[in-house]
């Protein structure tokens, strides 16, 4: 029986904790209908999300003849290209891809980058308020910060920004066949401009990620030019978009919370603790990729069938009581604090260093120059973006406070 929960409504988004717990209580693996995948199986509990992300024996990103799990017959070739990724693909080449980025990514490197992030996130809290006020925390600050950090880290123009704002804001709304074909034209113009910028680096060198791919290239590297296409498209928007969520999915809860905020003022120390239960509660990244079941198999007492589809829920996987002890309350002091928002296994997230800290200096650039700031509107005027699968929301008015 197909369990009806509608992911894009205001009420999913308002108490995501109370409708995982309705889909968890009509058992461990639910069958769900879910926007432009269709229907499928998906987990409710934190352990079967582990499981099927680790089993990559089992749960597989391709068809046997390389079809992508989330891919539908109606969708046009381009997007095949964009699909085929790191995030899409399972192994040998998947570790082929990733292996060829991992280093921008590590501990080491990523800590390196913490004052330059800083002081972009400094820069533009400095500048919230040019504009008036109220203002909008998510255009103005929220998505600025961490689509800056990306730029420089793939050696893409600053100047260039507005395009990539307005890309990835059409990119996080269709929810439907219309809306997505739609936007199939920014789609090609975001090809062009991924292969203008990899000719580029061909032709007159650079810095920055995009002149590796490239290195990697002409030293024989075993990527193919469409795969390095869906790699930028892959870093740009995965490496800021998502980010962009966790930051201000925050700060709402900071400042409907002013004695969090006020708690986490007194010491930046406990920045690095509150990042990871912001991490599980606003669970910006609700589900992972579809996979094809690739034989029967029971997962939670319940009869998979080879060919299948299932998704594990990471937001369900967050609000697991069997997790975390009161899954519905923000504890910004949580230990341990057993959230899978990057998911697990081969998959686990590549940027998950890169997000925590930008989470943490976003936090701290803001409230250090801002620290009354206060919700612009009243809190039951916040609304999400409608768009299945992503926590966002779509404005955060705000006001400096007295």
């Amino acid at each position: 029986m197909t369990k009806h929960l509608d992911f894009t409504s205001q009420e999913y988004f308002r108490d995501p904790a109370a409708g995982t717990a309705k889909l968890r209580a009509a058992g461990p693996v639910v069958k769900i209908t879910f926007p432009l995948v269709g229907t499928l199986w998906t987990t409710t509990t934190q352990d079967l999300a582990n499981q099927l992300l680790r089993d990559t024996q089992t749960f597989s990103l391709r068809k046997d003849d390389g079809g992508v799990a989330g891919l539908r017959w109606w969708m046009p070739k381009i997007v095949q290209t964009f699909a085929n990724n790191m995030l899409t693909n399972d192994e040998p080449d998947h570790t082929r891809l990733r292996g060829i980025v991992d280093e921008a990514f590590r501990r080491r490197a990523v800590l390196d980058m913490e004052p330059r992030v800083l002081a972009i996130g400094s820069a533009l809290a400095d500048e919230l308020f040019a504009a008036g006020s109220p203002t909008d925390l998510v255009e103005r600050y929220a998505r600025k910060l961490p689509l800056s950090v990306i730029c420089e880290l793939l050696g893409l123009p600053l100047a260039d920004r507005p395009k990539f704002t307005d890309w990835a804001s059409n990119l996080t709304r269709f929810t439907g066949p219309v809306a997505f074909l739609g936007a199939i034209p920014k789609i090609f113009a975001m090809k062009r401009y991924m292969e203008e910028r990899l000719e580029a680096a061909r032709n007159e060198g650079g810095t920055g990620l995009i002149a590796e791919l490239v290195r990697v290239e002409k030293e024989g590297g075993r990527i193919s030019r469409d795969e390095m296409v869906a790699m930028l498209f892959l870093l740009l928007f995965a490496g800021h978009e998502t980010t962009t969520h966790l930051i201000s999915g925050s700060v709402y809860e900071l400042l409907r919370n002013p004695g969090l905020r006020d708690w986490l003022e007194q010491d930046w120390g406990r920045a690095n603790l509150a990042v990871e239960e912001f991490l599980r509660f606003v669970s910006p990244v609700q589900f992972t990729k579809p996979r094809f079941v690739r034989k029967d198999v029971e997962l939670g007492g319940v009869a998979l069938k080879k060919g299948d589809k299932i998704m594990a829920m990471l937001a369900a996987a967050n609000f697991d009581p069997q997790a975390n002890e009161h899954p519905e309350r923000l504890d910004l002091e949580r230990r341990p604090n057993r959230h899978i928002a990057f998911g697990a296994g081969i998959h686990f997230c590549l940027g998950h260093q890169l997000a925590r800290m930008e989470g943490k200096c976003a936090l701290q650039a803001l409230l250090q120059r801002w620290p009354k700031l206060q919700l612009g509107i009243a809190d039951s005027q916040i609304r999400w973006r409608t768009r299945a699968g992503f926590r966002a929301i779509e404005q955060l008015p705000v006001m400096k406070g007295g």
